[in-house]
């Protein structure tokens, strides 16, 4: 049974760490940096075993093409830009992903120091951004984040590639940050706040009936195709200040798709004019895709490489 990276299937954190690279020159020792990201985790996590500390390295479809041009995940491509009208999904640059968590900042800045060291100058960061847990898992607006997530064994169902039998266990991710404009959302009554989000405030209850506007994030982002709702596996993390916040938006999934079809239904207004009305208080000001391969596809390919 081929091994996950350890960020991809575990419940929430209190902590996460989103470091995006740019690589200015593949070698052996980027490949053989990236490998011991897992075994520098696993170290620090043995000594520290209450501290539920997990990364996740993904790597993005051109960078892929330099390192690894004779193996490809089926359906890994650049991150699509959307823009429709004063909405706006850009693509921006990115090589690749850390994605750290865990219940201590203090870890994740260790774990980071390492990589970044083993790593060296071959690369450098584009965006490093601390997430963290804001009330009880809500988002900076006030409600509930990822109350879609799968659970259980479906996690590892929505999350993890199982028909790409060279990627068994990889999983492709999507990462967005978003700037909220808390001062507009915050001046809007709590039921026209719930009728942009289609749950209740206080409690998570999603709305019934017209209560729901076509317009609701929540009736953007559940669609339905063949008769199943396409799910992603969300690690969502708030992040900010006093002068600006908002959410580090990260999706994995066995597949692209479910992303892309929530992302389209949101940015691009449908045949009726509706689009996802939380945008209108939200902006995506970065987007980028990226591949986590298993364990044992890093390892098997440290040192084996064609390179640049």
């Amino acid at each position: 049974m081929l091994r996950l990276q350890s960020g991809i299937l575990p419940e929430g954190n209190q902590h996460a760490l989103f470091i995006i690279l740019e690589v200015h020159h593949s070698s052996p020792s980027l490949i053989q940096g990236m490998t011991e990201v897992p075994q520098l985790t696993q170290k620090l996590s043995r000594q520290y075993p209450d501290a539920g500390l997990t990364s996740v390295i993904g790597i993005g479809a051109d960078l892929w093409d330099r390192l690894f041009p004779e193996q490809r995940p089926s359906r890994l491509e650049t991150f699509r830009a959307r823009v429709d009208g004063p909405r706006v999904a850009p693509a921006t640059a990115g090589d690749l992903l850390l994605h750290l968590r865990s219940e201590r900042p203090d870890l994740l800045f260790i774990l980071a120091r390492q990589i970044m060291q083993r790593l060296g100058s071959q690369v450098t960061v584009i965006e490093e951004i601390s997430g963290f847990r804001y009330l009880d898992s809500r988002d900076m607006t006030g409600f509930v984040d990822g109350t879609e997530n799968p659970t259980g064994d479906d996690r590892a169902e929505v999350a993890l590639v199982n028909d790409d039998s060279d990627f068994i266990a990889g999983s492709y991710i999507h990462l967005q940050r978003y700037v909220h404009d808390l001062t507009a959302w915050e001046k809007l009554p709590e039921s026209a706040q719930e009728a942009h989000i289609g749950r209740s405030k206080p409690d998570d209850i999603e709305l019934a009936g017209h209560a729901k506007p076509p317009t609701a994030h929540i009736s953007r982002v559940v669609i339905e195709d063949d008769g199943e709702e396409l799910e992603i596996l969300r690690h969502s993390m708030p992040y900010g200040g006093t002068q600006e916040a908002g959410l580090m938006f990260i999706a994995y999934g066995s597949s692209p798709e479910p992303f892309n079809k929530m992302l389209d239904a949101m940015v691009i207004a449908d045949t009726d004019g509706h689009y996802d009305h939380l945008l209108d208080y939200t902006q995506a000001v970065t987007g980028n895709s990226f591949f986590a391969p298993s364990l044992d596809f890093l390892e098997q390919n440290s040192a084996s490489s064609p390179l640049n």
